[in-house]
């Protein structure tokens, strides 16, 4: 089929036309997308939810606390002696060990009683003369006295007599004084202890002389116990403020029994640097020994209330410590706070915090000032 000149002119018409609109669109939508990026329009994400940690969190509660101090010592005598003879002589018998346990009167030693057995009998039989001496002089004097009236009555002569039964009775007096002296001798001979207690040392064997006051034993009492403890300079003020004392044994541990300081060193130990401190024993128990190790705990009221919280609320700024608050809509901001004491677990905290704020006790290194939290309260 064959167009005319004038459909083939309109033909082409139509599709110049077509081709026009198309290209006038392509510019708009082209001319529309530069506009539309040029002010920052374009498609819009959804937004994103604000994302909210769950935080473990605690109630800050001011209250009185103990500051405490726990020491290692040992359970010791309050008094150890020397025993030894009271007069000089040579070792028979020896009736105990180191490490005896000894009570009142009980015979320790015994030295060679010979000399001091004739020394008794000489003073008896001084004392014998001189009561026979006595007892002549008495009878003179009686007879002379009963002369009194007659003509061979002398005053001059009873004053004499008087004066002979005197000295004679002095003398009957100075030897039974002498015999007692003996007879305590004697009785020295025998070395016995005078209080209940342990043998720490021998320091003499059978066969060997002593002089006078050498000593045989060392005796620790039993019948008072202390506990002997060192204390560090910088613990000093502690241990004269303490309020509360008291002590376990190591044998026993997990019960507690009273104790009190009764005596605290003036001057350190030049080899330990310490300063012994000795604490008398209120409630002894009844199987403490000499020689056993102590656990003393002394405490004192703090000064002033103090928070509690645990290590893992800490968060360290630097070098000043800090805690996450949380307030009332659950955002956390960060305070410094002030620590007194730092204990194995926790730490008491002195400022910087108010009385019934909450504060987060875990993943506090997570968190970010103005942040929002879910509470959870009680131990991980």
């Amino acid at each position: 089929m064959r167009l005319s000149v004038d459909g083939f002119a309109s033909l082409l018409l139509s599709r110049k036309t077509l081709f026009a609109t198309a290209g006038i669109g392509a510019v708009a939508l082209v001319a529309l997308g530069a506009f539309t990026w040029k002010n920052g329009a374009g498609p819009v994400a959804p937004a994103a939810s604000e994302v909210i940690r769950p935080a473990r969190v605690a109630k800050i509660d001011f209250r009185p606390h103990m500051h405490s101090l726990l020491l290692a010592g040992t359970v010791v005598p309050r008094i150890e002696t020397t025993l030894g003879f009271r007069v000089a002589g040579k070792v028979t018998f020896r009736a105990v060990d180191v490490g005896a346990t000894v009570k009142p009167g009980q015979l320790i030693a015994r030295i060679d009683p010979a000399d001091y057995q004739l020394a008794v009998d000489n003073a008896r039989a001084a004392l014998a003369s001189a009561e026979a001496d006595y007892a002549r002089a008495k009878a003179d004097l009686d007879r002379y006295q009963a002369l009194r009236g007659s003509a061979a009555f002398m005053t001059q002569t009873l004053d004499s007599r008087q004066s002979v039964s005197s000295t004679s009775y002095a003398r009957v007096e100075q030897a039974k004084a002498q015999l007692a002296t003996a007879e305590n001798n004697l009785a020295y001979t025998e070395l016995h202890a005078d209080a209940p207690g342990v043998i720490t040392a021998v320091q003499a064997e059978v066969g060997q002389v002593l002089a006078q006051g050498q000593g045989m034993v060392k005796l620790a009492r039993t019948d008072e116990l202390e506990i002997l403890v060192g204390v560090p300079e910088h613990r000093l003020k502690i241990v004269r403020d303490a309020s509360q004392v008291s002590f376990e044994l190591w044998s026993d541990a997990g019960h507690l029994f009273r104790a009190k300081l009764r005596e605290l060193s003036p001057s350190a130990d030049p080899l330990t640097r310490t300063y012994a401190a000795r604490f008398s024993i209120v409630e002894p128990p009844s199987f403490i020994g000499i020689g056993m190790t102590a656990s003393l705990t002394l405490s004192r009221p703090d000064p002033a209330p103090l928070a509690e919280v645990r290590l893992s609320a800490i968060f360290q700024q630097g070098t000043q410590p800090a805690v996450w608050v949380v307030d009332k809509s659950g955002t956390v901001s960060l305070h410094p706070v002030t620590i007194s004491r730092w204990r194995d677990e926790t730490a008491l905290i002195s400022s910087g915090v108010q009385d019934g704020d909450v504060v987060a006790t875990a993943g506090v290194h997570k968190l970010e000032p103005g942040q929002k939290v879910k509470p959870l309260t009680g131990a991980p």
